[in-house]
């Protein structure tokens, strides 16, 4: 893992959520960016000429929000850039060759009972950047044990399982599979192949309408350091899919960080 990105935003959380992004990223040796994505919308006549003040201030802003922390002598870079956050954010990560996205849970000062804000349940949402979402004022520590949950372990893309690898190599991670029988399960969804064997430490199996309520269920009983998903189009946050916030009564994980890999066909 050698480049990680965190895009900025405006909670009251950003602070301690860069720290934790630098000491992620100074345990693995990586580079870090830290930027911020702006678009202006204006009608025709009202606003002249504003983009080059708001680049100005979010570029200050980046600027004193690093210095705010401790680089701990990790390679920081700022950048800002205009557009749609989605489309702007996978061609910036595609441009820096970024390995891992680390996300807020809300990027913007919004309801507490609110999981997931807007902005990052888009990301989650409407990406395929490998994603760890590192809940408020958590402070960085050692990844011991990870639970992967998946309805489906049939594993298509290539070096869709790398952020997972990387993570359990570098500490020495036990990986627990929960595989989740729904109701549209077939035989060949818990066939792992070499890959992921490899990977994986001990098996567990539940039946669950969804992938979401088995972890729920099972989670507790594991007590992990790392939650660690899959995207699919109607996947884990399945009944939270229509909407890109996400409640915490809907989810609980206010005490580990969840790793959200791409797609794994």
């Amino acid at each position: 893992m050698k480049t990680i990105l965190v895009p900025v935003g405006s909670s009251k959380n950003a602070k301690s959520h860069l720290q934790y992004a630098i000491d992620f990223a100074k345990a693995f040796g990586a580079k870090l960016y830290v930027v911020q994505i702006y678009n202006v919308y204006t009608k025709a006549g009202t606003m002249i000429k504003v983009d080059h003040i708001i680049e100005r201030e979010s570029k200050q802003f980046l600027k004193d929000h690093v210095a705010s922390v401790d680089t701990k002598g990790v390679e920081v870079h700022t950048k800002t850039f205009k557009g749609k956050l989605v489309d702007t954010l996978e061609k910036v990560c595609e441009a820096l060759d970024v390995d891992l996205i680390i996300l807020e849970p809300r990027t913007n000062s919004i309801k507490d009972e609110v999981y997931l804000g807007k902005t990052s349940g888009k990301i989650i949402k409407q990406t395929q950047i490998p994603a760890l979402i590192v809940p408020e004022g958590y402070t960085y520590k050692p990844i011991v044990k990870i639970l992967m949950a998946v309805k489906s372990a049939i594993t298509k893309k290539e070096g869709v399982l790398r952020p997972l690898l990387n993570i359990k190599n570098h500490f020495k991670a036990v990986v627990n599979i929960l595989l989740v029988k729904t109701p549209y399960h077939v035989e060949a969804d818990f066939e792992l192949n070499d890959e992921l064997k490899d990977l994986v430490t001990n098996i567990k199996f539940a039946e669950s309408p969804t992938t979401f309520q088995a972890v729920l269920e099972h989670y507790k009983s594991d007590y992990p350091d790392l939650l660690c998903v899959v995207r699919r189009k109607r996947g884990f946050f399945n009944k939270l899919w229509e909407d890109d916030t996400i409640l915490k009564k809907d989810f609980h994980s206010s005490k580990m960080p969840v790793l959200v890999l791409s797609g794994l066909k």
